[in-house]
């Protein structure tokens, strides 16, 4: 059989799934939560039998509630867009599934999810933090419930902060500090920064393109990465480079992990997922809060479960969705994933852990990436007009000007 691409798949499933929306709002709580479902995870940590045990106690928590049976299938994480879609597409799929933020959107936009608010009443949605539901929502509708963030900030060497003058409790907290941070670093012979030119837009133009108080593309399709706010999140990348605040190989670079355990730079990018290594190589460090322009903003991703809108069991997946990023569940499965949990009542298991518990209270200012069908496909063609520009081929202006072009052939396809 051959390989259907995702896009065929996404304009079958568009067809196939159209008629089932019409049904979603009359389905939505009018029938009893019975029968079964099936809902696919994938491995969220190395330990199987751990996560085994945790899945047990949230089915346990939904089967007392509800006379339904749940059945959890574990699907690795390479192909999973196609293993869902072409399910999906022959209608046996799962009744509740996992998505991160450039899934979503993709699915939302084909028809292929349920929509939830119908069934969010009761569910004491302020207690989510506010940055976890931008990526559950796609043209005001609700298609997701978060259960994990992660949110990305510097962290820093304590050595070389002494070294350069500065002190390891007073950290940068805006571009200007941390320019002159920068500045004081390359006087000593240190690097300031990882800029990681060769990975995700997440993790390198993102983050300083929404402190600068800009946007990428809105969901209306307004492309937004080359007004003023998004031209300075590109010069002040590209002053980083001229300047040698960041590596020479920081155009394509994928980590300066040698660079950092030889104690030669100030601060790279982190998040919990981090924090194994940099305990591991011994050295001291310390985190900072996200740093802030016109606004203060980081990247880090949500990841949540949602119901596609062909499910024979809507009503038990979608209370399912809910017991599963209820308070209790969502303290279960961050216990076990190490991950912070996307409500806010949920953190106080990190209330011993110094360093998850500092982390915990960023997820506020963390943006789960560029929520829009196109979102994943653009990514690319932003990270070329960025390394052309630090190549010195282009201007800021020009390099954010390509880049808007790009995206508005992408939309127009």
């Amino acid at each position: 059989m051959k390989k259907l691409s995702i896009f065929l798949l996404l304009i079958l499933l568009g067809t196939v799934l159209a008629a089932c929306n019409s049904d979603e709002d009359a389905a939505a709580t009018d029938g009893e939560v019975s029968g079964e479902i099936t809902v696919w995870v994938h491995p969220y940590t190395s330990d199987a039998n751990e996560e085994e045990a945790m899945w047990d106690e949230i089915v346990a928590s939904y089967e007392e509630k509800f006379d339904a049976t749940v059945t959890i299938e574990t699907i690795p994480w390479g192909n999973r867009d196609q293993k869902i879609l072409t399910a999906l597409a022959a209608n046996n799929g799962p009744d509740v599934f996992y998505a991160i933020p450039d899934q979503m959107p993709q699915y939302a936009d084909e028809g292929m999810l349920l929509e939830l608010d119908p069934y969010l009443e009761d569910n004491n949605m302020d207690d989510f933090v506010d940055t976890a539901l931008v990526s559950t929502k796609w043209q005001d509708k609700t298609y997701g419930l978060p259960i994990l963030q992660e949110a990305y900030t510097l962290f820093y060497n304590v050595e070389v902060v002494e070294a350069i003058g500065k002190d390891p409790e007073n950290l940068p907290s805006t571009w200007s500090e941390f320019e002159e941070w920068a500045k004081a670093a390359k006087e000593e012979g240190y690097y300031a920064y990882s800029y990681q030119g060769g990975g995700s837009m997440n993790g390198t133009l993102y983050p300083f393109l929404w402190q600068a108080g800009g946007k990428v593309i809105t969901q209306d399709d307004e492309v937004m990465i080359n007004n003023a706010e998004g031209v300075e999140a590109f010069e002040f990348i590209n002053k980083m480079y001229e300047k040698g605040w960041v590596p020479e190989d920081s155009i394509t670079a994928m980590n300066h992990d040698a660079i950092w355990n030889a104690d030669e730079m100030l601060a790279v990018q982190g998040s919990g997922i981090s924090l194994t290594n940099l305990q591991e190589s011994g050295l001291d460090f310390v985190i900072a809060p996200p740093l802030k322009n016109k606004e203060q903003r980081t990247y880090g991703t949500t990841g949540m479960f949602v119901v596609p809108s062909n499910s024979d069991n809507p009503n038990a997946a979608a209370e399912f969705v809910k017991t599963v990023t209820s308070a209790e569940n969502q303290r279960r499965f961050n216990t076990v994933t190490q991950y912070i949990p996307a409500r806010e009542s949920a953190k106080d298991i990190f209330d011993d852990q110094k360093y998850l518990k500092q982390l915990s209270q960023y997820t506020q200012y963390a943006l789960p990436g560029v929520i829009h069908p196109k979102g994943r496909n653009i990514m690319p063609m932003i990270q070329a007009e960025v390394q052309t520009m630090m190549e010195g081929e282009k201007t800021p202006q020009e390099a954010a000007d390509a880049a808007a072009e790009a995206i508005e052939a992408e939309i127009a396809k």
